[in-house]
Formats: structure tokens, C-alpha cells, sequence
């Protein structure tokens, strides 16, 4: 499993989003509101880093600090997962919380949606599927650090996503933590 340190030698653009000393996300909370633990890639991103949006295409979710059970909850209860899997239009896929079920961790301006299969028990070793906007689904055997620093590191080839994803420079924005 990848370190956040090389997603950011593959996106370097992220790094003045850093956020100094840690973003103090309550996991217990988090997770309890969730129904699982996730994985320590992720965790550890989180951490380091607010939501980002990468090239105004590609948003990574952080849960906020103060808002983990909001966070939890929504992503245990995912409606538009639950519409596509009750049309019969996730193949094998089903929604969290079943055994193995999906959880979203990212989602694309264009209506592609990056999750994670819960299956096996560990969180560190659930694969990344992506349900692109065409209706294609694809797995890939790599957490969400990996696979992001795959992506944009340009050794993993998502299929359906646009001709210019990744772009040549991809650009970042992280967003606020502040709640109001």
C-alpha cells in the first residue's frame, strides 16, 4: 500500500494543501457512524489533506473535523448507489452495507463515481471500482492512494473517463475545513 508521499511526488500540485500538523479527524466517530473501519491509505490522506479538487474534474472526499458522523452516515447511506443497484445497473456490485458492499470516496464532475469494494475484511486490501458515467464499471486490485498515484502518475488507465484525464499538468484545489 502507497504513502500519501507518493501521491504527492505524482501530483505535486497538492502539496501546498498540506494541511501542517494534521487535520484531527475523530475515526472513531467516523467509523462508527459508517458501520466499518476504512483504510489507513485513506486515512492517512485525510489527515493530511482537506477535500481536493484535481483539474476541476476529480473530487477526493476528506470527511471535516466536527462533521465525521455526517460524513459516516451519508457515505453508509449512498441513494444513488441504491437506485442503480435496485435498476440492476451495478453488475455484481452491491451497496454498502451489505457483505462486500461499495462506499464512494471520490466522484467526477461528470458523473463518475470511485468506491470501494469491502470485501476482503481488511480495509487496507479492498480494491478501487470506478463506475464511469457511460455505465462501465472496472476494479482495480490497489487502495485509493495508490490508485490516485497510479492515475496521475500515469501507470493506471481508468477506461470511459474523458480523453484528457488525467491532464498533462493537473492542477489542485483543496477546500476549507471551516464549518459555519
Amino acid at each position: 500500500m502507497l504513502g500519501v508521499e507518493e501521491l504527492e511526488a505524482a501530483l505535486p500540485a497538492m502539496t501546498p494543501w498540506r494541511v501542517a500538523g494534521g487535520r484531527s479527524v475523530d475515526w472513531v466517530v467516523l467509523e462508527a457512524a459508517l458501520g466499518t473501519a476504512l483504510p489507513s491509505d485513506f486515512r492517512s490522506l485525510a489527515e493530511a489533506y482537506p477535500v481536493l479538487v484535481i483539474d476541476d474534474f476529480l473530487m477526493v472526499s476528506a470527511p471535516t473535523p466536527g462533521t465525521e458522523a455526517l460524513w459516516g452516515s451519508e457515505s453508509r447511506e449512498d441513494e444513488i448507489l441504491q437506485d442503480l443497484y435496485e435498476m440492476g445497473d451495478t453488475e455484481d456490485y452491491v451497496p454498502f452495507p451489505q457483505p462486500g458492499g461499495l462506499i464512494e470516496w471520490a466522484a467526477s464532475n461528470s458523473g463518475d463515481s470511485f468506491y470501494w469494494r469491502t470485501s476482503p475484511a481488511d480495509p487496507d486490501a479492498w480494491p478501487v471500482v470506478v463506475r464511469g458515467d457511460n455505465g462501465d464499471w472496472s476494479e482495480f486490485p490497489v487502495g485509493a492512494v495508490e490508485f490516485l498515484a497510479g492515475v496521475y502518475g500515469r501507470t493506471i488507465h481508468v477506461p470511459g473517463m474523458p480523453g484528457d484525464f488525467p491532464s498533462q499538468n493537473p492542477q489542485v484545489l483543496g477546500l476549507s475545513d471551516r464549518i459555519d
